[in-house]
């Protein structure tokens, strides 16, 4: 599958896989110089690229396990979704987990994009759903006792 993708500045990369078998290709920070994000914080970091995904296609932008194991550095959001008709610059909103500040440097890789086929529903309510053995059981309700 082709992805087109617009440099909105010269010195942007284009996403690139680690490995042969990557699901996720390494986005990287497009910045004049270093960005500090403090503890708890969230910087807004430019990767000066847009993408034109086919319909029924999602870019979702995971953290790059390192990244985020060793320093802490993982996307604001957990997941960003970026949508098929979305034309704009894919931003990472990077959050500082840790205790400490953390530096994201120029062409650094700072999340990885998957891009995935997605499905839209029809939503119908109804007054009753199908019975379960499992029911209503929420968070930790599959779990042993």
């Amino acid at each position: 599958m082709q992805i087109a993708i617009k440099k909105l500045r010269e010195n942007a990369t284009l996403p690139v896989y680690g490995s042969e078998y990557a699901a996720g290709a390494d986005l990287y920070a497009c910045i004049d110089g270093e960005i500090t994000v403090n503890p708890h914080e969230t910087a807004f970091i430019p990767t000066g690229l847009a993408l034109e995904l086919p319909v029924g296609y999602a870019g979702l932008i995971y953290a790059r396990s390192g990244l985020a194991s060793k320093r802490g550095l993982a996307p604001a959001n957990k997941v960003g979704v970026v949508d098929c008709d979305y034309r704009g610059e894919v931003t990472v909103a990077l959050h500082n987990h840790s205790s400490i500040p953390q530096t994201v440097a120029v062409g650094e890789r700072v999340a990885q994009l998957v891009i995935t086929p997605y499905i839209t529903a029809e939503f119908v309510q109804t007054e009753e759903l199908s019975e379960t053995a499992r029911g209503a059981g929420g968070f930790g309700s599959t779990g042993r006792k």
